[in-house]
């Protein structure tokens, strides 16, 4: 497997079929067709996360049929380990609807009644695999239900016992929530086990009800475990906030066709820098050079419909990077 010398990052959570309309700008009603495109942010920062050469390793359940086959059959093309994926007999592979609108923004409708994700349970878990992580990733649509919720929360302590850095991307997804409070509790429920957490821009203002471009509103997300509080402001690039320092890493302009995905490039970024070097906590000049590649693999991904195939690998980044330097 590519990468294998790499410290392992493993992702847990959800992977669906995300059905994207072939025609940009239209509602789901006015779409005529769909294309059907792999999905699930734990899952794009797996193959983000592979495409760069690192080490990955996917954690969750999918349904026992074609779609489930299907996803799973992605992820090992795309060089990511999936000894810790389980199939439902009972349940389907969630599904979601996409549309993109004008500006490339996205409205979502979801199918998962109980879809095969959320039926993960602990004694389901590969906890040799766990044991194996530098970092541990995940989201907050793992935590809406049970049995999910409680495998998440063992998956999360095994990993912190053996010993890996917690990462957190909370990925807010308000229709999958019964509230927009039951959301802003559960997401916060987990906030201060994380070593690492990165919200946009949209989720620090969802998470605070405060203005995301203010300081102090960020830093009331801030607690004392984190090593590095990322926040993305699309194309703008981002801002990055550590025990020492803080600043801002501009972004890439793009023609962005789709920006699903975008988020977890950047993401599966970042992570490989840290399980390569956890130094980079502590220095901000390996930081910043870190967050301008996240910035551009982010960037890159919103030029290509669906997320998983939009990735870049490390030598398409290198080379987007010095050709936008150029320009």
């Amino acid at each position: 497997m590519s990468g294998s010398a790499d410290p392992m990052v493993i992702s847990f959570g959800e992977m669906l079929i995300d059905f994207v309309p072939d025609t940009s700008g239209v509602s789901l009603a006015e779409s005529n067709a769909f294309i059907k495109a792999p999905g699930g942010a734990p899952a794009n920062v797996a193959c983000a996360i592979a495409k760069l050469g690192g080490n990955a390793a996917f954690i969750g359940k999918v349904g026992d049929d074609e779609f489930g086959r299907m996803l799973v059959d992605i992820l090992r093309k795309n060089n990511v380990n999936t000894d810790g994926i389980c199939f439902d007999t009972e349940a389907r592979t969630a599904l979601a609807f996409v549309t993109l609108r004008k500006d490339g923004e996205r409205e979502f409708m979801f199918y998962r009644n109980p879809s095969a994700d959320m039926l993960l349970a602990e004694s389901e878990l590969n906890m040799g695999l766990i044991k194996q992580a530098k970092v541990f990733h995940y989201g907050s649509i793992s935590l809406i239900s049970e049995p999910c919720r409680s495998a998440h929360l063992a998956a999360m302590k095994v990993a912190r016992e053996s010993g890996a850095l917690l990462s957190y991307d909370p990925n807010v997804r308000l229709p999958l929530w019964p509230s927009e409070e039951a959301a802003r509790s559960g997401i916060k429920s987990i906030w201060f086990d994380a070593d690492f957490i990165k919200v946009s821009d949209d989720e620090v203002q969802f998470l605070t009800q405060g203005d995301s471009e203010k300081e102090d509103v960020v830093m009331s997300l801030w607690h004392d475990r984190l090593k590095l509080l990322l926040v993305t402001d699309g194309e703008k690039g981002c801002r990055y906030f550590t025990k020492n320092f803080k600043g801002r890493v501009t972004g890439f302009s793009v023609k962005a066709v789709d920006t699903t995905g975008a988020g977890d490039s950047f993401v599966g970024a970042i992570l490989t820098a840290v399980a390569r070097d956890a130094s980079i906590f502590d220095n901000e000049q390996k930081l910043r050079e870190a967050l301008m590649f996240a910035n551009a693999c982010g960037a890159m991904c919103t030029t290509q419909k669906g997320a998983i195939p939009a990735l870049p690998t490390a030598t398409e980044a290198g080379k987007f990077i010095s050709d936008s330097k150029a320009t």
